[in-house]
């Protein structure tokens, strides 16, 4: 089974989606896509879960690139700086990932970021070292050196209605780990699920298409 994209709640521009309020278990933790997958959205995925309660869950796939697009070409467009300004970014800046962060909400940006950067109102604080903010200020603050120090920022976010996760864990669709940063914030972005894995304890090589557990 894979995720259907369902939003766990009306998103606001503010604060970004709306999260389920009580702590679930997987807050905080990485969901690893198993080989039964049936959703290329979600195939080789390594997601970094928001939130996770009976309400529901949330979370930012951290390893799809978005595309030819990248963070400079972005700020662009938002207007944030002017074509031929990106030789000012700082390091950090002009060489951050944009990444398909999940099918809901692909129009938005959701940035993860460490927790050394918050906006009052409109940062989430997922756990000590990882936070989440969806509002162009932090954007403005990247490209002008005064934002986190690890970011990546990702379009659109998955979702999952209550009950659904657990339903896809215990068939065999996800495994999961504890979070580190180099596995969110890490430029390696094709080698983190085989990463992942192997965190875990597992040879990617190893893995069998054939449902079971692992």
């Amino acid at each position: 089974m894979a995720p259907t994209g369902k939003r766990t709640g009306e998103s606001t521009r503010k604060a970004g989606p709306t999260l389920p309020n009580s702590a679930g278990y997987l807050d905080g933790r990485l969901l690893i896509a198993m080989p039964v997958m049936g959703d290329p959205r979600f195939e080789r995925s390594v997601i970094y879960l928001c939130a996770h309660s009976a309400e529901g869950a949330m979370g930012i796939i951290v390893n799809h690139p978005a595309g030819s697009i990248d963070f400079p070409e972005l700020l662009q467009q938002l207007g944030i700086i002017r074509k031929g300004e990106h030789i000012k970014l700082p390091e950090n800046a002009e060489s951050m990932k944009v990444l398909r962060g999940g099918p809901v909400d692909t129009g938005r940006g959701f940035v993860l970021h460490s927790s050394d950067f918050y906006i009052e109102n409109a940062t989430l604080r997922i756990d000590d070292g990882v936070c989440l903010t969806a509002t162009v200020d932090i954007l403005r603050a990247i490209a002008n050196g005064s934002g986190p120090k690890h970011a990546i920022l990702a379009l659109g976010y998955a979702g999952w209605a209550p009950g659904q996760l657990e339903t896809e864990i215990q068939s065999n669709g996800w495994l999961h780990c504890d979070a580190d940063a180099d596995l969110i914030f890490g430029d390696d972005v094709d080698e983190k699920y085989d990463r992942a894995l192997r965190k875990i304890g597992i040879d990617p090589g190893m893995l069998s298409n054939e449902a079971g557990h692992a």
